[in-house]
């Protein structure tokens, strides 16, 4: 059980048995045990140091990387996409920005600052903490390659400042402190490099014309091997528009899967399994899923 009473007075939601559908992007999920929507970093640092050692804890951002299973999510899942929000040039190259910052909202940014190579920021869809959490990228460029420094707050509420060198960075993977989530970072650019605002559109327009934007998806399923591309993979073991349930391989892009309307999280999950059978007996490739796949399955 979680010690519920023992948490303090706090400015902010908390809600018992929350439906993680309401807030993935996929609309699957089952419920939260418990979901805090802090008001501030003090709020949840309280909020933290009261907290039982053994209740589990999950970091929640837009849920556009996440699959909740169907049984939800036992523990706290903290929605922490109200605050750090901050957004500022500290330097002639240098930016700080908040982990609720939307990415694609710093790379507008950062382009009217002059500030390159940006635009690829766009590209990911979600926000710069879980940027942050696997080192995302798109267009050729990845997170990692402009962080300074980093802050963070661990699960008694204590915050951390610390350096890139702490971390061990590599293709959509961040290994670092235990049990401690991205609350900001400062970034470096490339005084050498001028952002354009026009790149930019053309990588959204692109995104438009070869994803199926608008439909109920988390983005990329699985990671790119090396020398290669998922989708590539899949539509060529002539996956496309493969159905289980309400769950279907994307007929725009293969590396998509969509929820048609009624899917529930075993359903894509199974899909996502499907899938990684038929490459791995077709290509002979190993695809290693980029979505986070989180919480229980019903009993």
């Amino acid at each position: 059980m979680m010690a519920v009473q023992t948490i303090p007075a706090v400015s902010g939601e908390i809600r018992r048995d929350e439906p993680m559908s309401r807030h993935t992007s996929w609309r699957v999920g089952g419920p939260a045990e418990l979901f805090y929507k802090p008001a501030s970093l003090d709020d949840l640092s309280l909020f933290f140091s009261t907290l039982d050692e053994d209740v589990p804890v999950f970091w929640f951002g837009l849920g556009s990387n996440l699959l909740v299973r169907d049984g939800g999510l036992p523990g706290v899942v903290i929605a922490a996409s109200g605050i750090f929000t901050e957004l500022e040039k500290t330097g002639d190259q240098a930016v700080h920005v908040g982990g609720s910052v939307p990415c694609t909202q710093l790379a507008r940014q950062c382009i009217r600052w002059g500030l390159g190579p940006s635009e690829f920021f766009a590209g990911i869809p979600g926000l710069v903490g879980g940027a942050l959490a696997m080192n995302a990228g798109a267009h050729g460029g990845e997170t990692w390659e402009r962080v300074t420094s980093v802050r963070t707050i661990d699960r008694h509420g204590q915050v951390h400042d610390r350096g890139k060198d702490e971390y061990s960075i590599s293709y959509r993977q961040v290994d670092g402190p235990q049990d401690e989530w991205f609350v900001s970072a400062d970034l470096h650019f490339d005084p050498q490099v001028s952002p354009s605002m026009a790149t930019l559109k053309e990588m959204l327009a692109r995104r438009k014309d070869t994803q199926p934007l608008g439909q109920l998806s988390c983005g990329s399923v699985f990671r790119n091997p090396p020398g290669d591309h998922a989708a590539r993979l899949i539509e060529a073991a002539g996956l496309k528009e493969f159905r289980i349930g309400d769950a279907e391989v994307s007929a725009k892009h293969a590396n998509f899967i969509i929820n048609r309307g009624q899917a529930s999280a075993l359903d894509i999950e199974s899909l996502i399994a499907h899938v990684q059978r038929t490459v791995l007996h077709t290509h002979d490739v190993e695809l290693r899923p980029e979505v986070h796949i989180v919480g229980k399955q019903l009993q």
